[in-house]
Protein backbone atom coordinates (compact mmCIF):
# COMPACT_ATOMS: atom_id res chain seq x y z
CA UNK A 1 0.00 0.00 0.00
CA UNK A 2 2.64 2.52 0.35
CA UNK A 3 4.20 1.83 -2.66
CA UNK A 4 0.86 2.24 -4.40
CA UNK A 5 1.11 5.09 -2.41
CA UNK A 6 4.55 6.48 -3.64
CA UNK A 7 4.45 5.87 -7.26
CA UNK A 8 0.55 7.92 -6.95
CA UNK A 9 2.69 10.88 -5.59
CA UNK A 10 5.46 10.45 -7.91
CA UNK A 11 2.66 10.35 -10.62
CA UNK A 12 1.08 14.10 -9.39
CA UNK A 13 4.26 15.40 -9.54
CA UNK A 14 5.18 14.62 -13.49
CA UNK A 15 1.34 15.59 -14.03
CA UNK A 16 2.37 18.64 -12.06
CA UNK A 17 5.14 19.78 -13.94
CA UNK A 18 3.74 18.78 -17.35
CA UNK A 19 1.01 21.26 -16.46
CA UNK A 20 3.79 23.84 -15.35
CA UNK A 21 6.01 23.34 -19.08
CA UNK A 22 2.16 23.79 -20.74
CA UNK A 23 1.80 27.10 -19.53
CA UNK A 24 4.36 28.49 -22.11
CA UNK A 25 2.59 27.00 -24.76
CA UNK A 26 -1.02 28.60 -23.74
CA UNK A 27 0.71 31.66 -23.17
CA UNK A 28 1.92 31.75 -26.24
CA UNK A 29 -1.03 31.16 -28.18
CA UNK A 30 -3.11 33.58 -25.99
CA UNK A 31 -1.03 36.38 -26.84
CA UNK A 32 -1.46 35.91 -30.50
CA UNK A 33 -5.06 37.26 -29.79
CA UNK A 34 -4.79 39.09 -26.55
CA UNK A 35 -2.68 41.49 -25.24
CA UNK A 36 -0.58 40.37 -22.38
CA UNK A 37 -1.27 42.33 -19.29
CA UNK A 38 -4.84 41.06 -19.76
CA UNK A 39 -4.25 37.28 -20.30
CA UNK A 40 -2.22 37.66 -16.63
CA UNK A 41 -5.25 39.85 -15.44
CA UNK A 42 -7.88 36.78 -16.77
CA UNK A 43 -5.22 34.14 -15.18
CA UNK A 44 -5.08 35.80 -11.99
CA UNK A 45 -8.80 36.22 -11.63
CA UNK A 46 -9.99 33.08 -12.82
CA UNK A 47 -7.22 31.42 -10.09
CA UNK A 48 -8.81 33.80 -7.55
CA UNK A 49 -12.21 32.75 -8.07
CA UNK A 50 -11.26 28.67 -8.08
CA UNK A 51 -9.73 29.45 -4.02
CA UNK A 52 -12.84 31.63 -2.93
CA UNK A 53 -14.69 28.42 -4.18
CA UNK A 54 -12.70 26.14 -2.27
CA UNK A 55 -11.87 28.52 1.07
CA UNK A 56 -13.33 25.90 3.18
CA UNK A 57 -10.21 24.04 2.67
CA UNK A 58 -7.88 26.76 3.57
CA UNK A 59 -5.77 25.75 6.24
CA UNK A 60 -4.38 26.88 9.43
CA UNK A 61 -2.08 30.61 10.10
CA UNK A 62 -0.36 32.34 12.62
CA UNK A 63 -0.10 35.23 11.60
CA UNK A 64 2.91 37.52 13.58
CA UNK A 65 3.41 41.14 13.64
CA UNK A 66 5.55 41.80 10.95
CA UNK A 67 4.66 39.56 8.39
CA UNK A 68 3.17 42.70 6.35
CA UNK A 69 6.71 43.30 4.90
CA UNK A 70 7.39 39.60 3.89
CA UNK A 71 3.93 39.39 2.09
CA UNK A 72 4.44 42.44 -0.09
CA UNK A 73 8.03 41.04 -1.16
CA UNK A 74 6.34 37.48 -1.67
CA UNK A 75 3.33 39.69 -4.14
CA UNK A 76 6.16 41.98 -5.17
CA UNK A 77 8.25 38.81 -6.80
CA UNK A 78 5.62 36.94 -7.57
CA UNK A 79 2.89 37.19 -9.04
CA UNK A 80 3.93 41.13 -10.48
CA UNK A 81 7.33 41.23 -11.49
CA UNK A 82 7.18 37.58 -12.31
CA UNK A 83 4.61 37.80 -14.68
CA UNK A 84 5.50 40.94 -16.42
CA UNK A 85 8.78 39.46 -17.11
CA UNK A 86 7.40 36.29 -18.30
CA UNK A 87 5.03 37.96 -20.99
CA UNK A 88 7.86 40.34 -22.10
CA UNK A 89 9.95 37.18 -22.13
CA UNK A 90 7.54 35.02 -24.13
CA UNK A 91 7.00 37.95 -26.73
CA UNK A 92 10.31 37.90 -27.42
CA UNK A 93 11.83 35.05 -27.16
CA UNK A 94 10.00 30.85 -28.53
CA UNK A 95 8.30 28.74 -25.75
CA UNK A 96 11.12 25.75 -25.55
CA UNK A 97 14.00 28.54 -25.07
CA UNK A 98 12.03 30.21 -22.24
CA UNK A 99 11.20 26.56 -20.87
CA UNK A 100 14.53 25.85 -20.85
CA UNK A 101 15.49 28.82 -18.65
CA UNK A 102 13.44 27.58 -16.10
CA UNK A 103 15.81 24.86 -15.36
CA UNK A 104 17.64 27.64 -13.55
CA UNK A 105 15.42 28.14 -10.39
CA UNK A 106 17.00 25.38 -8.62
CA UNK A 107 19.86 26.04 -8.96
CA UNK A 108 19.56 30.23 -8.39
CA UNK A 109 17.26 28.54 -5.30
CA UNK A 110 20.23 26.66 -3.56
CA UNK A 111 22.50 30.04 -4.14
CA UNK A 112 19.90 32.30 -2.96
CA UNK A 113 19.78 29.93 0.40
CA UNK A 114 23.05 29.88 0.85
CA UNK A 115 23.44 33.71 0.78
CA UNK A 116 20.51 34.93 2.83
CA UNK A 117 19.46 31.71 4.73
CA UNK A 118 23.05 30.85 5.52
CA UNK A 119 22.10 27.13 4.55
CA UNK A 120 25.32 25.32 2.84
CA UNK A 121 25.87 24.68 -0.92
CA UNK A 122 28.34 22.20 -1.93
CA UNK A 123 31.18 23.08 -4.54
CA UNK A 124 29.08 20.27 -6.98
CA UNK A 125 26.13 22.26 -6.59
CA UNK A 126 27.94 25.26 -7.19
CA UNK A 127 29.73 23.61 -9.86
CA UNK A 128 26.40 22.58 -11.65
CA UNK A 129 25.18 26.04 -11.23
CA UNK A 130 27.74 27.88 -12.93
CA UNK A 131 27.41 24.92 -15.51
CA UNK A 132 23.73 25.60 -16.65
CA UNK A 133 24.11 29.02 -16.29
CA UNK A 134 26.92 28.57 -19.52
CA UNK A 135 24.48 26.39 -21.26
CA UNK A 136 21.79 29.10 -20.72
CA UNK A 137 24.48 31.62 -22.21
CA UNK A 138 25.02 29.39 -24.76
CA UNK A 139 21.57 28.70 -25.85
CA UNK A 140 20.75 32.42 -25.54
CA UNK A 141 24.01 33.16 -28.01
CA UNK A 142 23.21 30.94 -30.51
CA UNK A 143 19.71 31.64 -31.40
CA UNK A 144 18.41 33.51 -34.28
CA UNK A 145 15.41 35.54 -35.14
CA UNK A 146 12.75 33.81 -36.53
CA UNK A 147 8.86 33.62 -36.19
CA UNK A 148 8.53 32.51 -33.03
CA UNK A 149 11.32 34.40 -31.47
CA UNK A 150 11.58 38.04 -32.38
CA UNK A 151 14.80 38.39 -30.37
CA UNK A 152 15.30 35.39 -28.15
CA UNK A 153 18.96 37.13 -26.49
CA UNK A 154 16.67 39.58 -24.94
CA UNK A 155 13.64 37.54 -24.42
CA UNK A 156 15.46 34.53 -22.97
CA UNK A 157 16.86 37.34 -20.63
CA UNK A 158 13.65 38.75 -19.30
CA UNK A 159 12.95 34.65 -18.78
CA UNK A 160 15.87 35.02 -16.40
CA UNK A 161 14.51 37.89 -14.76
CA UNK A 162 11.54 36.00 -13.93
CA UNK A 163 13.63 33.13 -12.46
CA UNK A 164 15.33 35.48 -9.93
CA UNK A 165 11.81 37.01 -9.29
CA UNK A 166 10.54 32.84 -8.75
CA UNK A 167 13.55 32.26 -6.52
CA UNK A 168 13.11 35.55 -4.23
CA UNK A 169 9.46 34.26 -3.54
CA UNK A 170 10.35 30.82 -2.87
CA UNK A 171 13.04 32.22 -0.27
CA UNK A 172 10.32 34.19 1.60
CA UNK A 173 7.92 31.50 0.80
CA UNK A 174 9.99 29.34 3.04
CA UNK A 175 9.85 31.78 5.76
CA UNK A 176 6.22 32.36 5.93
CA UNK A 177 5.22 28.75 4.94
CA UNK A 178 6.02 27.84 8.54
CA UNK A 179 3.10 29.82 10.15
CA UNK A 180 0.62 29.97 7.00
CA UNK A 181 -0.86 27.15 4.97
CA UNK A 182 0.11 26.83 1.36
CA UNK A 183 -3.38 27.33 0.25
CA UNK A 184 -3.62 30.76 1.76
CA UNK A 185 -0.12 31.99 0.52
CA UNK A 186 -1.17 30.69 -3.02
CA UNK A 187 -4.51 32.22 -2.64
CA UNK A 188 -3.04 35.40 -1.43
CA UNK A 189 -1.12 35.46 -5.06
CA UNK A 190 -3.71 35.23 -6.89
CA UNK A 191 -5.75 37.93 -5.23
CA UNK A 192 -3.01 40.11 -5.29
CA UNK A 193 -2.30 39.51 -9.24
CA UNK A 194 -5.81 40.33 -10.38
CA UNK A 195 -6.08 43.46 -8.37
CA UNK A 196 -2.45 44.36 -9.65
CA UNK A 197 -2.87 43.31 -12.67
CA UNK A 198 -6.32 45.10 -13.84
CA UNK A 199 -4.78 48.68 -13.78
CA UNK A 200 -1.59 46.88 -15.18
CA UNK A 201 -3.62 45.76 -17.86
CA UNK A 202 -6.51 48.39 -18.83
CA UNK A 203 -3.34 51.06 -19.05
CA UNK A 204 -1.75 49.02 -21.34
CA UNK A 205 -4.06 48.29 -24.23
CA UNK A 206 -7.65 48.46 -24.95
CA UNK A 207 -9.93 45.43 -23.68
CA UNK A 208 -9.63 42.74 -26.60
CA UNK A 209 -13.23 42.94 -28.46
CA UNK A 210 -13.56 39.62 -29.58
CA UNK A 211 -11.16 37.09 -29.01
CA UNK A 212 -11.04 33.51 -30.30
CA UNK A 213 -12.69 29.87 -28.89
CA UNK A 214 -8.53 29.07 -28.83
CA UNK A 215 -7.53 31.77 -26.96
CA UNK A 216 -10.56 31.84 -24.46
CA UNK A 217 -9.47 27.96 -23.88
CA UNK A 218 -5.91 29.12 -23.70
CA UNK A 219 -6.62 31.75 -20.92
CA UNK A 220 -9.43 29.41 -18.81
CA UNK A 221 -6.70 26.60 -19.21
CA UNK A 222 -3.90 28.97 -17.13
CA UNK A 223 -6.44 30.41 -15.07
CA UNK A 224 -7.94 26.99 -13.63
CA UNK A 225 -5.59 24.26 -14.36
CA UNK A 226 -2.45 25.46 -14.67
CA UNK A 227 -2.67 27.32 -11.81
CA UNK A 228 -5.23 25.84 -9.24
CA UNK A 229 -4.42 22.43 -10.99
CA UNK A 230 -0.82 22.04 -11.16
CA UNK A 231 -0.29 23.85 -7.32
CA UNK A 232 -2.96 21.49 -5.94
CA UNK A 233 -0.76 18.36 -7.97
CA UNK A 234 2.33 19.53 -6.70
CA UNK A 235 1.87 19.95 -3.39
CA UNK A 236 -0.02 16.61 -2.95
CA UNK A 237 3.04 14.88 -4.05
CA UNK A 238 5.13 17.15 -1.71
CA UNK A 239 3.36 15.62 0.91
CA UNK A 240 3.84 12.01 0.32
CA UNK A 241 7.86 12.38 -0.40
CA UNK A 242 10.52 13.85 0.77
CA UNK A 243 10.95 17.16 -0.51
CA UNK A 244 15.01 16.56 -1.66
CA UNK A 245 13.02 14.00 -4.45
CA UNK A 246 10.46 16.13 -5.09
CA UNK A 247 12.65 18.76 -5.66
CA UNK A 248 14.54 17.21 -8.71
CA UNK A 249 10.96 16.36 -10.42
CA UNK A 250 11.46 20.74 -11.13
CA UNK A 251 13.68 19.70 -14.09
CA UNK A 252 11.35 17.96 -15.90
CA UNK A 253 9.44 21.38 -16.90
CA UNK A 254 11.62 22.30 -19.85
CA UNK A 255 11.32 18.82 -21.43
CA UNK A 256 8.06 18.76 -21.60
CA UNK A 257 7.91 22.46 -23.03
CA UNK A 258 10.23 22.00 -25.26
CA UNK A 259 7.72 18.26 -26.65
CA UNK A 260 4.77 20.53 -26.29
CA UNK A 261 6.67 23.26 -28.05
CA UNK A 262 7.78 21.05 -30.74
CA UNK A 263 4.42 19.41 -31.07
CA UNK A 264 2.17 22.47 -30.87
CA UNK A 265 3.72 25.35 -32.18
CA UNK A 266 6.13 23.28 -34.47
CA UNK A 267 9.05 25.18 -32.62
CA UNK A 268 12.31 23.92 -33.30
CA UNK A 269 15.93 23.69 -31.74
CA UNK A 270 18.91 24.03 -33.98
CA UNK A 271 21.76 21.29 -33.43
CA UNK A 272 23.76 24.37 -31.37
CA UNK A 273 20.45 24.81 -29.12
CA UNK A 274 20.25 21.31 -28.29
CA UNK A 275 23.69 21.08 -27.31
CA UNK A 276 23.17 24.19 -25.09
CA UNK A 277 20.19 22.60 -23.62
CA UNK A 278 22.21 19.70 -23.06
CA UNK A 279 24.96 21.52 -20.96
CA UNK A 280 21.74 23.22 -18.90
CA UNK A 281 20.64 19.47 -18.18
CA UNK A 282 23.92 18.40 -17.11
CA UNK A 283 24.88 21.36 -14.67
CA UNK A 284 21.16 20.62 -13.09
CA UNK A 285 21.92 17.24 -12.97
CA UNK A 286 25.79 18.05 -11.47
CA UNK A 287 24.18 20.19 -8.97
CA UNK A 288 21.85 17.16 -7.80
CA UNK A 289 24.25 14.53 -7.61
CA UNK A 290 24.99 14.42 -3.73
CA UNK A 291 21.94 17.06 -2.44
CA UNK A 292 18.96 18.51 -4.00
CA UNK A 293 18.59 21.96 -3.69
CA UNK A 294 15.79 23.24 -2.17
CA UNK A 295 12.32 22.79 -4.06
CA UNK A 296 10.14 25.84 -5.46
CA UNK A 297 6.87 25.40 -3.98
CA UNK A 298 3.38 26.53 -4.93
CA UNK A 299 4.72 29.08 -7.96
CA UNK A 300 1.76 29.99 -10.43
CA UNK A 301 3.24 28.51 -12.89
Amino acid sequence: MAQQGRWVAVACLVLAMALWGSSFIALKLAFREVAPMWVIFARMALGSLIFLLAWRWRGDCDPRPGDWKYFLGLAACEPCLYFIFEALALQHTSAAQAGMITALLPLLVAVGAYVFLRERITRTTLAGFLLAVAGAVWLSLASEADPHASAPLLGNFYEFLAMVCATGYTLLLKHLSARYSVFLLTAMQAFIGALFFLPVAALSAPLPEAPSALAIGAMVYLGVVVTVGAYGLYNFGVGRLPASQASGFINLIPVFTLIFAMLLLDERLSPMQLGAAALVFAGVALSQWRNAPPAPAGILD
